[in-house]
């Protein structure tokens, strides 16, 4: 496929993307048209006083999460496909959902053993246990990273903190109670619509920071598609990548399971998603096309996950497991992966 396609691609994705968002803020309990929806946003002229309320305070953020999280998550994957050179790898092979556990858990499950009230549990308290806790085992992974050379082993080892940390939280839910054990539950299945726009915007600026690297990393990203060996003759700093490439994956995937919780198959599905769209594994097209992928397959399932007619809606969790997991087992199944990697 030519650049000329590639654009076309990205800009018909760009378009796609605007519909899906303006669908998803439509959807909900209560129906409100795209064009009242427009009307209020760009001109004020909202039809009920409650419509504004609904729109404005919960489901345009939740939008916006939506798109952020799965820019994040999608970029977080294709770096450590890419790394790795491993084509089930993913944002969290760090261990880094486990960490952003294992803080929610200490606060959530561990607070209750110890006496603390639920007062203490809310929004901004669960993202900083989160975020604490993603943090922990990113700095444990960073010190294996930098006494190891091998890439492979520092997969391994971030599985296994990720392993350790998962039976901690096992151990934790064992003895807590049901009402704690049911809002950590809640907690794990995720959610894109319990922040606020300060949220969103800490969520946001996170995501961006993590991005840069990214951007700076394209060349590095195309030289390790054919081994780390040739990246090195090519001028490669692969050591300097890998922290590049840590940091940045912890900063965004950590992020978003703090304020979202875990969002399974997203980071893993969306950059073979975006190769087989755009027909090519050069990172200046995969990097904006599994970002617009990452957004666009984040808000179909949450637009899915909204029941019509009902007050609740399914765990977003859930949701991106019945919609990743065919895909990935499909791409299992094309046996192609030696032709990506």
């Amino acid at each position: 496929m030519n650049r000329r396609n590639h654009v076309t691609l990205l800009a018909g994705g760009m378009l796609l993307l605007m519909l899906l968002f303006l669908l998803n803020i439509s959807l909900g309990s209560v129906a409100i048209g795209p064009v009242q929806i427009l009307k209020g946003i760009f001109f004020s002229d909202w039809e009920k006083v409650s419509f504004e309320q609904i729109v404005i305070n919960y489901r345009l953020p939740k939008a916006f999460v939506a798109v952020i999280a799965g820019l994040g998550l999608s970029l977080s994957g294709l770096q450590m496909q890419t790394f790795f050179r491993n084509p089930l790898a993913g944002p969290y092979v760090l261990g880094i959902s486990a960490g952003a556990g294992f803080g929610v858990a200490i606060l959530i499950l561990a607070g209750a053993l110890l006496g603390f009230g639920m007062g203490a549990i809310h929004p901004w308290s669960l993202a900083l246990a989160g975020t604490l806790g993603a943090g922990l085992i990113l700095s444990l992974v960073s010190v294996v990273a930098w006494r190891v050379k091998d890439s492979m082993t520092l997969l391994i080892v971030g599985i296994m903190f990720g392993a350790a940390v998962s039976s901690i939280i096992s151990v934790l839910s064992y003895f807590s109670g049901a009402e704690t054990l049911k809002l950590f539950t809640i907690w794990s299945m995720g959610s894109l619509g319990s922040l606020d726009w300060l949220q969103v915007a800490v969520l946001g600026a996170s995501v961006f920071l993590g991005i840069l690297p990214v951007l700076f990393s394209i060349r590095s990203f195309n030289a390790l598609l054919l081994g780390e060996s040739y990246a090195k003759s090519m001028g490669v700093n692969t050591k300097k990548l890998r922290w590049w490439m840590i940091g940045s994956t912890g900063l965004m995937a950590g992020a978003i399971t703090a304020f979202c919780g875990p969002i399974a198959f997203v980071g893993i599905a969306v950059p073979h998603l975006a190769r087989m769209i755009w027909k090519s594994a050069d990172h200046r097209v995969l990097i904006p096309a599994s970002g617009l992928v990452g957004a666009a397959l984040l808000l179909i399932c949450d637009s899915i996950a909204q029941l019509p007619g009902l007050a609740e809606s399914l765990p977003i969790n859930a949701v991106t497991s019945l919609i990743g997991a065919p895909i990935v087992i499909g791409l299992v199944l094309r046996r192609n992966f030696s032709k990506e990697f």
